[in-house]
């Protein structure tokens, strides 16, 4: 391997970056890339800037200098661990006991077809009050072996990894550009087929940088074709063509009142929340009828 295609192989990994979803980026045939990636020749000096470009895009400050570093050093300036660089595997999620990581890599062994697929996350808008968000992208498994996920729309692209223990899954996401970082829990169904997840989400990730929490849906809007990139370039597809906002009648009566709940002491005398939760109520099955059908 050339420096340069090991330089490369570091920034794929810390990009979770396909190759054909780089030679879309830069508007090259795969075959390019593969032989960048083969060390069989290096980037044209029009081709190294564009690439630069795609990565300062995702990684701020990064520039045409950052080629020139070792491979570890490239790896920690970018925000890896270069152990994991060495090792091969893409960024792992946050620090976790290796119980708890080998618990989520076995239950992705045994059930993470069930999630596998492109998938629409419906959220009420924190700085538009009355209006709902929505992203759409893929959940896929990893070469971590563990289930991640893309999701986004025209104006931002989050992507990150999940855990699955003892009834829920805990994400841990940031968006390409600023890097800021969001959580996630949802409640799982032992199905062969998931259709549809329901959670909360903490985060601020808006244009206020407010953190906020607020419950989610997530539907399955389609299945993967089992060519990765094809898939990818799908799901890219998707996050451009969807707005990120849409009006309340655009979102079926049973969700909006899924995700906008009353909650505090006024609502719990009256027999509902004290506070913000995904109690996997039995109304949730009852709103996969109103959803879009696969």
């Amino acid at each position: 391997m050339s420096d340069f295609s090991s330089r490369l192989d570091v920034v794929l990994k810390v990009l979770s970056c396909s190759r054909g979803r780089l030679a879309s980026e830069l508007g090259l045939d795969k075959s390019v890339i593969s032989r960048w990636a083969a060390g069989k020749v290096d980037p044209s000096s029009h081709n190294l800037e564009r690439l630069t470009q795609f990565v300062a895009r995702c990684k701020p400050g990064f520039s045409m200098m950052d080629w020139e570093r070792d491979p570890s050093d490239l790896a920690v300036f970018l925000g890896a661990d270069p152990a994991l660089i060495r090792s091969g595997p893409a960024l792992l999620p946050p620090p976790v006991s290796p119980a708890l990581l080998a618990a989520g890599r076995a239950a992705m062994a045994a059930r993470g077809g069930a999630y596998r697929g492109f998938w629409r996350l419906t959220r009420p808008a924190v700085v538009a009050p009355g209006r709902f968000c929505q992203d759409h992208g893929i959940l896929f498994i990893g070469e971590t072996g563990l289930l991640e996920f893309r999701l986004g729309n025209p104006d931002f692209q989050f992507s990150g990894w999940a855990l699955p223990i003892e009834g829920q899954i805990f994400c841990t996401a940031s968006d390409k550009t600023g890097g800021i970082p969001s959580f996630l829990i949802v409640n799982t169904v032992p199905m062969p087929r998931t259709m549809l997840l329901d959670g909360i989400l903490l985060t601020a990730l808006n244009a206020l940088r407010k953190p906020a929490a607020y419950p989610i849906i997530l539907e399955r809007i389609g299945d993967l074709s089992g060519d990765e990139d094809r898939d990818f370039a799908q799901a890219d597809a998707m996050m451009m063509a969807n707005p990120q906002f849409v009006d309340p009648e655009a979102v079926p009566e049973p969700v909006r009142a899924h995700l906008l709940r009353d909650i505090g002491p006024r609502a719990q005398a009256e027999g509902g929340d004290l506070l913000l939760s995904a109690s996997m109520r039995p109304t949730l099955d009852q709103l996969i009828e109103y959803l879009t059908p696969t």
